[in-house]
């Protein structure tokens, strides 16, 4: 009952306060607009700008679902490209050194002028944007992993190859799990500035409409609700894909909540019988 009760509090905890918080902002924005008397087109009342993305929910939730798609698929390549680049790189010093000042001067281009050669290479297609998610997504997974893998206890790693353990072995059950925190470090990292990407892709490369057209669209007729409640959805969804992270962070490493193997109730019973 205590373990429950200890679980209920964690949970309204981690929810709770993001919750508030969001809350909190909302009333800042609110007491911001109406105590400097602020004008609607200059900053809306959040009661408006949720009001402009509710009103035209059917119009919007297409643009909204094709952002999120370019904003998993470009976050899924870039994490993967990322996560194999410094498992290469840190085995292999000589890449390493090799490598790593391409992609520093990688990330030293700025990624407004790297989205007009793309639309020139991969056109007016989804690819473009992809590719620009990606692109800022791997860096930051690339390094974290390379950090990760060239601070595991050697330690252990000798103690595998006194036991006979292979180099695979070893890799998956002490180097992998000694990664984990600066692995999904990155990942957090690039969840969080996916969807800038994404938005960056869409006003470059789209051909029709998208979520980032429709709020320049909106900004262009001096709808500012409209671009203020875009921009509310834009948030949404990196603070969304920032959570799921979190989320598969939680699920893939217990032991760093849990220093000892759980006992299941019907082994209770059974423990207390061996002895």
């Amino acid at each position: 009952m205590r373990a429950t009760r200890r679980r209920l509090g964690l949970v309204a905890r981690n929810v709770g306060i993001p919750i508030l918080s969001l809350v909190l902002v909302l009333v800042l924005w609110q007491l911001i607009v109406v105590g400097f008397h602020v004008a609607s087109y200059v900053a809306p009342r959040p009661r408006a700008a949720i009001d402009a993305v509710t009103q035209n929910w059917s119009v919007l939730w297409p643009l909204v679902l094709g952002t999120i798609r370019e904003t998993v698929y470009g976050f899924v390549v870039g994490a993967a490209l990322g996560f194999f680049l410094g498992v290469i790189m840190a085995k292999v010093s000589f890449l390493q050194g090799l490598v790593y000042p391409v992609l520093v001067l990688s990330q030293a281009i700025p990624i407004i002028a790297l989205a007009a050669p793309l639309v020139l290479i991969l056109g007016f297609s989804t690819a473009p944007k992809i590719v620009i998610v990606a692109w800022i997504v791997f860096f930051p997974v690339t390094v974290n992993v390379i950090d990760g893998l060239s601070h595991v206890d050697r330690d252990l790693v000798n103690l595998a190859k006194v036991y006979g353990a292979s180099r695979w072995r070893t890799f998956w059950q002490i180097e992998i799990p000694a990664t984990s925190t600066p692995l999904f470090s990155g990942l957090k990292i690039g969840a969080t500035y996916a969807v800038t990407g994404a938005i960056i892709g869409e006003l470059a490369a789209s051909d029709g409409s998208s979520l980032a057209l429709y709020q320049e669209h909106a900004n262009s007729n001096l709808n500012t609700a409209a671009v203020y409640g875009t921009t509310m959805v834009m948030t949404a969804i990196g603070i969304s894909w920032f959570l799921l992270v979190v989320g598969v962070e939680v699920f893939a490493t217990p032991w760093r909540r849990r220093t000892v193997a759980r006992r299941w109730p019907w082994r209770r019973g059974r423990d207390l019988a061996d002895r």
